[in-house]
């Protein structure tokens, strides 16, 4: 069996449903402390405006799955509760209106508390995402691989699954993790010939946002493009808002996802007479909010600005002390540098016009 996102079980995440071909669904995990509502609640709602499907709290304790109810009532995506060690906040978590329950059932306690816990998701049909870890791999299994290895995950995280099927569940989302980015790759390739459950798709631990960006979108564009994965998060050392940007663009350049503006800008050169680094990310901010599906080009050169930008449905190209504003290849008019960003902005804003 090779399963591809076109055949997975599709699963219901509160109002959102993954698998069976649905569109991907990008997910993050909140940083604050779960039992501060209203840290948390205001870093979902950035998140939310950034494009979140799906956000994900970890539940250390009673305190924190408290405190999910009141997040709940104040978000408007699915939530997720992040359980390890003790089934009890499992199970807290789901009382109090969590959608989704992400265990490792290897660490919460042996197969009766497994049980415990699936007999209440059950009860309220919440799915489960069994989540192993390249980083928590057991002893036997590594000592079987001969180190931490693909296949070793993948019996791991196989073993789990088939702990819950056992009680009579399969309402579930697998999600295998390693830092190792070709070994997450070689992972997610054989486990998709094993199951058809929805896969949830990362590299952990990537790294800060520049070494984790490079690291996420070699992962996960490789893994994503083979027809693997139902929902993905970028793993960074950062703000979280930056995995939601970087997730959006690595599902856009791959053809997965539409919408949302898409800035080309050329590297530089000698030629560059304008602060065009300065000026791209000026645009690529600028545009963050501002909802059309098309290419927007930042050329630094009048030379070769016009042609370099004909691919893209509007440009600016940098001169000294002025700029072009050009539309599918074609120059429309000069601007002054200091009304660039302002002209390219009127232009966005009244773009069906």
């Amino acid at each position: 069996m090779s399963t591809h996102r076109e055949q997975t079980k599709i699963i219901n995440i509160g109002d959102r449903k993954i698998g069976g071909g649905n569109p991907i669904l990008i997910q993050s995990m909140t940083n604050t402390p779960t039992q501060d509502v209203e840290a948390t609640v205001a870093q979902i709602l950035r998140l939310e405006q950034a494009g979140c499907d799906i956000i994900r709290c970890t539940v250390p304790d009673k305190e924190a799955a408290l405190a999910l109810k009141e997040i709940k009532k104040r978000i408007h995506i699915p939530l997720v509760a992040d359980i390890h060690f003790d089934y009890k906040m499992a199970i807290a978590a789901m009382e109090n209106g969590a959608d989704k329950i992400r265990i490792n059932p290897g660490n919460i306690g042996g197969r009766e508390k497994v049980a415990a816990v699936v007999e209440r998701a059950k009860e309220r049909g919440i799915p489960i995402r069994v989540g192993v870890n390249s980083g928590s791999l057991e002893r036997e299994l590594v000592e079987k691989y001969h180190g931490v290895t693909a296949e070793g995950i993948v019996e791991s995280a196989l073993d789990k699954v088939r702990i819950i099927e056992d009680c009579g569940y399969d309402n579930l989302v697998i999600s295998i993790k390693s830092s190792d980015v070709m070994m997450c790759v070689k992972a997610h390739e054989l486990l998709a010939k094993e199951t058809n459950y929805p896969l949830h798709v990362g590299i952990t631990e990537a790294g800060t946002v520049i070494s984790g960006n490079i690291k996420s979108a070699v992962g996960l564009g490789i893994i994503l493009h083979q027809g693997i994965g139902d929902t993905i998060r970028v793993s960074l050392t950062g703000d979280p808002v930056e995995e939601i940007k970087s997730a959006k663009l690595i599902l856009r350049t791959l053809g997965l996802r539409k919408g949302g503006i898409e800035v080309v800008s050329c590297p530089t050169c000698g030629r560059t007479k304008i602060d065009l680094i300065g000026l791209a990310a000026r645009v690529e901010e600028m545009v963050q909010d501002i909802p059309l599906d098309i290419k927007v080009a930042v050329m630094g050169c009048a030379v070769n600005g016009p042609g370099e930008a004909k691919e893209a449905d509007i440009g600016i190209a940098g001169g000294i002390g002025e700029g072009l504003l050009i539309k599918k290849g074609e120059i429309v008019r000069k601007v002054p540098e200091d009304a660039l960003l302002d002209t390219l902005r009127e232009e966005l804003l009244h773009w069906d016009e």
